[in-house]
């Protein structure tokens, strides 16, 4: 049985699902996007998401189409007519279809899409053997902080990443690594300073990686948003990633060299224990 998507107010059939070939999201990447984690058939950091969805939507000048409540009945609606008890659900909303045109059209009617994937999120192998990363320019546009559908130069970054063996690729702009393809950079230095790059227009404010900084000092842990070099990264005590789908990963392998003794360490290890289990009580 095929799954069950939204398209502007229906719930259908994947293979009826359809949008205008003069959506703008398709002609010009007009539109912004949101993924959550679903765990136990729940949806994880929700309130986050659909603020960094405001957010985004803000800085494209386009209203949201849909109340909050009203996202999350869609959002549950299609974790129970999927029966996802695991993996996540992707929205789009982008400004519409419309006669093709640079500049934003006056009355164009916002299309908004969702559909639901199962996948294991917590039995994933790389937690015990972790991943690999390569470095690469980062060739992205200038304004990262908004999730635009417009991700080509993430999507080439991850092939690049793919046909060196890797998990992810690490993006490099004025010798500092900004952030992964679809994923938050951290190491825990030389020092003991769990690092990352700080918000700003050339990274994207990810919603693990907030959950993530707000643990650490929970715990205790000396904690700095300050970017660090791949030299820096390779001799860290230890490296992980973070992102929606992924929650916390560790990074084992920076273009060829290992990370401390080249096994996850206990604080990535650690992290994602916690995180899995605030979300699993939230």
């Amino acid at each position: 049985m095929s799954r069950i998507v939204y398209v502007n107010g229906a719930y259908q059939p994947e293979e009826e699902a359809k949008i205008s070939v003069f959506d703008r999201g398709f002609l010009f990447g007009d539109a912004v996007y949101e993924v959550t984690a679903v765990l136990d058939g729940r949806l994880v950091d929700f309130d986050a998401h659909l603020a960094r969805l405001d957010r985004s939507l803000r800085e494209i000048e386009l209203p949201l189409p849909i109340p909050h409540e009203g996202l999350r009945e869609l959002h549950e609606a299609l974790i129970a007519e999927n029966k996802v008890g695991e993996g996540i659900v992707y929205l789009q909303i982008s400004r519409g279809p419309a006669e093709r045109d640079f500049a934003y059209p006056e009355a164009a009617m916002p299309t908004v899409v969702a559909f639901t994937q199962s996948r294991a999120l917590l039995d994933n192998p790389y937690v015990e053997t972790g991943v690999k990363v390569v470095t690469i320019p980062d060739i992205r546009w200038k304004r990262r902080d908004i999730k635009s559908v417009s991700m080509l130069g993430q999507a080439m970054g991850k092939q690049a990443a793919k046909r060196q063996g890797a998990y992810e690729a690490w993006m490099v702009e004025d010798g500092f690594v900004t952030e992964g393809t679809s994923s938050s950079a951290f190491i825990l230095d030389a020092g003991g300073v769990l690092r990352t790059q700080p918000l700003g227009v050339h990274i994207l404010p990810g919603v693990t990686r907030r959950a993530i900084l707000r643990l650490a000092k929970e715990e205790g842990l000396r904690v700095e948003e300050r970017p660090f070099t791949v030299a820096e990264g390779i001799e860290a005590r230890e490296a992980f990633l973070t992102a929606a789908s992924a929650f916390v990963l560790p990074v084992v392998e920076i273009d060829g060299h290992a990370i401390g003794d080249g096994i996850p360490g206990p604080v990535a290890r650690e992290f994602r224990a916690h995180y899995i289990a605030e979300a699993r009580d939230s």
